[in-house]
């Protein structure tokens, strides 16, 4: 039987929830809609947004033909059989062609798109769970308008609960009623995946009510059902990314309770290797030289809780998270290396200077190789005034002092060091 988030798919904009930012008044899918002229696009967003439905009230609205293709499914052929129809009597209203997860398409079957788009034989839509700009070739994106969907929070989904449960009792002369902290429990669980909710909705009348004419929804039917909450995550997807983005950035900002928060998402997907990774670079990057001593405890941590494993592993990843947010912040390592690889991309660096260059062989005092290098334990304090830089990078100063408190002690020895 055909799922129920497929069978109650809304036909017009009105029985669409969320999205208001692209189909309310005045925006861009509604224009499109009342204005009757079809431009190219790519629908990009999580699952469950309502993609597929809105190319469908598209199509319809326009009364075009509309064609769905899959591209993790459907291949080359699939397509130029659409095409074909667009010089056929199939294609005098127009074809509007869907395909759905077009970032699975490789570059040549994306190319073939593109005179058909050019023509205006055929309009495309293509709907991606991947950022468009990383996965669909630039060529035909530069040819479409990239349309964001969002989320659907659960306040709309909680609407699309009720809404559905009104169509089934229509449908199925049955009557359902509903303890309202249920439908919220759906809706929460659902993660902004409107078609999940629907689901959970399917199974819990199907399962529990089968046949059934009075059906009663209340919290003890979601116990089996909703076991444990699905987290929106694809270790290669954007979610991955964003996820240690804003994990990063909450430990950099020294708000270690987001933090926590992020950290709790990665360890629901059970991602240790990404946390590790991700809590060495912070260390090095944030921490810096603020706090050096950071880098081998979080090397500990990381350390353990690979040893330990999940679920104890939270245990040391969080000790690391909360001393990262709390220590002071330098930036002043990275600063300085990505100063001096920028010199390297860009510059005429020259050549090592011969004094620095190696002597440990017969003939390098010949080929005049380190004959005026002064070694600097020889000298008071370990240190004395020679060049190191090549010529053509005379005095660059690539390492600035950071604003703490090591940083400021190392400056104020190193300032006494070479006033004296």
């Amino acid at each position: 039987m055909e799922p129920l988030a497929s069978r109650y798919r809304p036909f017009t904009l009105e029985q669409i929830v969320g999205q208001e930012h692209i189909i309310g008044s005045g925006k861009i899918l509604n224009r499109i809609i009342n204005s009757g002229h079809m431009i190219n696009m790519i629908f990009y967003g999580p699952p469950g947004t309502g993609k597929t439905s809105l190319a469908n009230i598209i199509a319809k609205s326009m009364n075009m033909n509309f064609y769905k293709l899959n591209g993790t499914i459907d291949a080359t052929k699939d397509i130029k059989e659409v095409l074909d129809d667009s010089s056929t009597l199939l294609g005098y209203k127009g074809i509007l062609l869907y395909i759905d997860e077009i970032h699975h398409f490789n570059k040549k079957t994306q190319q073939l798109l593109l005179e058909y788009i050019e023509n205006g034989k055929v309009n495309l839509i293509g709907s991606t769970t991947e950022n468009p700009y990383f996965y669909i070739f630039s060529a035909l994106l530069s040819r479409c308008t990239v349309i964001e969907f969002k989320e659907v929070s659960s306040k709309d989904i909680l609407i699309l609960l009720k809404n559905t449960i009104k169509r089934y009792e229509e449908d199925h002369h049955v009557k359902i009623t509903y303890d309202e902290n249920a439908l919220i429990d759906i809706s929460e669980y659902s993660s902004g995946d409107a078609r999940r909710g629907v689901n959970i909705l399917e199974s819990i009348i199907e399962i529990y009510f089968a046949y059934e004419k009075d059906i009663h929804i209340d919290v003890e039917c979601l116990k089996d059902i909703l076991q444990d909450k699905v987290m929106k995550y694809d270790r290669d997807g954007d979610a991955h990314y964003d996820i240690l983005s804003a994990f990063q950035k909450s430990i950099r900002g020294s708000d270690e309770n987001a933090a926590l928060h992020y950290l709790s998402r990665l360890i629901k997907s059970q991602d240790l290797i990404s946390i590790c990774r991700r809590l060495m670079v912070t260390a090095c990057e944030d921490i810096g030289l603020a706090y050096p001593n950071s880098i081998p405890i979080v090397k500990s941590c990381i350390d353990s809780a690979v040893q330990l494993g999940f679920p104890e592993a939270r245990i040391p990843l969080s000790d690391a998270v909360i001393l990262l947010s709390k220590l002071p912040k330098s930036n002043s390592g990275v600063c300085a290396i990505d100063e001096a690889m920028n010199d390297i991309n860009t510059r005429d660096i020259g050549d090592v200077p011969m004094h620095l260059k190696d002597g440990h062989y017969s003939g390098a005092t010949k080929m005049g190789r380190a004959l005026d290098y002064k070694y600097p334990h020889g000298y008071p304090n370990n240190f004395v005034k020679q060049q190191y830089l090549p010529n053509k990078l005379m005095n660059r100063q690539y390492y600035k002092y950071g604003d703490n408190k090591f940083e400021k002690s190392l400056k104020d020895y190193w300032d006494k060091i070479k006033k004296d």
